[in-house]
């Protein structure tokens, strides 16, 4: 079945430079977005508007004749959107904006690395490089047109950001989005002395046959309510970013619900959750890629009722260069944490049982590397302040080394935090 988009072009794109400008990506004066229409109608975003409070009144209309309909005139870059679209017949959408990550690449002249992470260079499509020219000029609009028509899907501009394409609006958006999370991610491990690494293992495809619900009960609609509330939140504290996280709820004995996959985390309700029950998922919804490992925790760890897994980027600089993170550094940060194990990636992706020998009590956050930080909680929101707690001390250990050495918490003051919260303990610890 075919699904038609009944938003008018005006009002996506409007949605679309807000959420770019309220994510930081850029700037009131910078930045630019458009989709082609079925009549070959370009939709842009005007010039030396502020970008923080645009109106769908403010977009341009520029026919395929040249004819420019619109209360402002269109964005200098214009020419570049028309000629992307004129060397490439399946892009309908072209977005370019300043985040300071990607400018910061586009100043070196590098393209940030998206194999780094599983998953994110398909996403990505193929990155390229091209070359400086003076924005909003014709030459600029064909170097630009000219990348992608060599099959280009996201390009770095040099000293001036990015651009990305798209069938959609929301797949260039999550291109840039994407990219721009990996960028941050290898400034923030630039301050690490070791290397970066790349994945060594892979997230396995499963299929699940489907079954067919026949109601949910209160517990149900509002574990739901809180799984997407607490998604909204982690994108907007940028602990996560589109498609690259799960989180998942216990309802009962091998059953539980998990975010989908591929989903928007800002466009998601509560009946977008997808149920997997007794190894089967609800009719119509595809789980998100961690359904086989949350399904195989929740029957070995009774201690957990909620498993979070995200990609933050502080947390991330870690989990790619294949370095620990030291909880030891405030009280706050070892009771929520404690020592976190680090998993390969090769390791976690060959099987979850894997992991579950370093999970217990005591030790409820694993960090894999290239992959992510996974939290487990009694309830929901214990995972999600592990998640938090795990972002804030991997940041802390970042800017610390940036102004001096690091001195942890001491064994003693460990000993003594762990007795004054009755903090849970492994039987080989407690035997130290």
């Amino acid at each position: 079945m075919t699904t038609f988009s009944y938003t008018h072009p005006r009002n996506i794109l409007v949605a679309t430079l807000q959420r770019l400008y309220d994510y930081g990506m850029t700037t009131t004066s910078g930045g630019n977005i458009s989709l082609k229409d079925d009549d070959g109608n370009i939709w842009i975003t005007p010039g030396g508007i502020d970008k923080g409070s645009l109106r769908p009144e403010d977009i341009v209309k520029v026919t395929p004749a040249g004819q420019v309909i619109g209360i402002h005139r269109p964005s200098c870059e214009l020419p570049f959107h028309a000629a992307v679209y004129s060397r490439r017949r399946d892009v309908r959408a072209v977005l370019h904006a300043h985040s300071p990550a990607l400018v910061a690449f586009s100043m070196i002249g590098a393209c940030p690395d998206p194999t780094l992470v599983p998953g994110s260079a398909e996403v990505c499509g193929k990155v390229t490089f091209s070359h400086y020219d003076i924005p909003g000029s014709a030459s600029l609009g064909r170097i630009i047109a000219a990348e992608f028509e060599r099959g280009a899907d996201s390009v770095m501009m040099e000293n001036h950001g990015a651009v990305m394409c798209g069938r959609t609006i929301a797949e260039a958006f999550r291109r840039f989005e994407t990219l721009d999370y990996i960028a941050r991610i290898q400034i923030n491990a630039s301050g690490l002395p070791s290397p970066l690494i790349h994945p060594a293992g892979f997230p396995q495809h499963q299929e699940w046959p489907e079954f067919e619900p026949t109601g949910a009960s209160p517990e149900e609609c509002e574990l739901r309510d809180q799984i997407v509330n607490l998604r909204h939140r982690a994108y907007r504290q940028k602990l996560l970013f589109s498609g690259s996280a799960y989180l998942s709820a216990r309802l009962g004995e091998d059953d539980f619900l998990i975010t989908p996959t591929n989903f928007d985390p800002m466009s998601m309700n509560a009946g977008d959750m997808v149920r997997v029950r007794q190894g089967r998922r609800e009719s119509g919804k595809i789980p998100g890629t961690g359904a086989a490992y949350c399904r195989e925790f929740y029957r070995n760890c009774p201690w957990a009722n909620a498993i979070i897994m995200t990609r933050p980027p502080h947390a991330m600089a870690f989990a790619t260069t294949a370095t620990p993170i030291d909880s030891r550094t405030i009280p706050e940060s070892y009771i929520q944490l404690r020592d976190m194990p680090m998993l390969s990636s090769q390791e976690y992706f060959a099987s979850p049982k894997n992991a579950l020998k370093y999970l217990s009590p005591a030790h409820p956050v694993l960090l894999v590397e290239n992959s992510g930080v996974i939290t487990f909680g009694k309830t929901l929101l214990e995972a999600f302040d592990r998640l938090e707690v795990a972002e804030f001390t991997a940041k802390c250990l970042l800017l610390a080394s940036r102004i001096g050495s690091f001195r942890p918490i001491g064994e003693k003051q460990v000993e003594a935090i762990i007795e004054a919260f009755h903090l849970p303990v492994d039987e080989a610890e407690a035997k130290k």
